[in-house]
């Protein structure tokens, strides 16, 4: 009996650490451009050296194939539907495949933090449509998330769903950048960004 509880302790103490190191392992979700692929974003983890980010979980999911308006309706890998390019400040959306975009990414941090990991240590990475995505899933979560990161994205979503945005959602940093000759998501996208924000 002694030894069956000793070995249950053992048990316990071991499962206890690896869920413990699970909770502040990072996890990083990164989100591709308008037909690209997860697996064809993979080396970008080679590109981050920071000792912190030695134990993270990357995660690179691939975009359903949808058709896609700007490209006359042709099929491809596209988390929503973009009605024109080169996207600038103020160009058109389709709101409503970006909500169903979202629930998608929800899901996969539901997930992911039902598995033990810490909200704040969920971090949303998008380069391009992706970013466009990173920003709506950061915006629309209920919960405080480790940070968002867009690379050359866009505002998806209008100003009317401002007040849809939960509190702690605007508690997650978020890490803007773009590329000034950007010629697929015109640099002014990226600047109509910050009066967005700000409100």
């Amino acid at each position: 009996m002694v030894k069956l509880l000793r070995n249950c302790f053992f048990c316990i103490s071991s499962s206890s650490r690896n869920s413990d190191a699970m909770a502040r392992r990072p996890f990083i979700l990164w989100l591709h451009g308008l037909g690209d692929s997860g697996p064809a974003n993979e080396n970008i983890k080679t590109v981050f050296k920071s000792p912190e980010l030695s134990d993270a979980k990357w995660l690179f999911p691939s975009a359903p194939y949808n058709p896609v308006t700007c490209n006359q309706g042709r099929v491809m890998p596209s988390w929503f539907d973009v009605p024109e390019l080169p996207f600038r400040a103020g160009s058109r959306i389709d709101e409503t495949s970006i909500l169903e975009a979202v629930k998608k990414v929800h899901a996969i941090i539901d997930q992911e933090i039902a598995r033990g990991t810490r909200p704040e240590n969920v971090f949303i990475c998008g380069i391009s449509q992706g970013g466009a995505l990173t920003l709506a899933s950061v915006l629309l979560y209920p919960k405080t998330l480790g940070g968002g990161a867009v690379l050359s994205g866009w505002v998806p979503l209008t100003s009317s769903m401002i007040n849809q945005f939960p509190e702690e959602a605007k508690k997650t940093p978020i890490l803007w950048s773009h590329g000034t000759d950007d010629e697929l998501v015109l640099f002014e996208a990226g600047q109509a960004a910050l009066p967005f924000l700000e409100k």
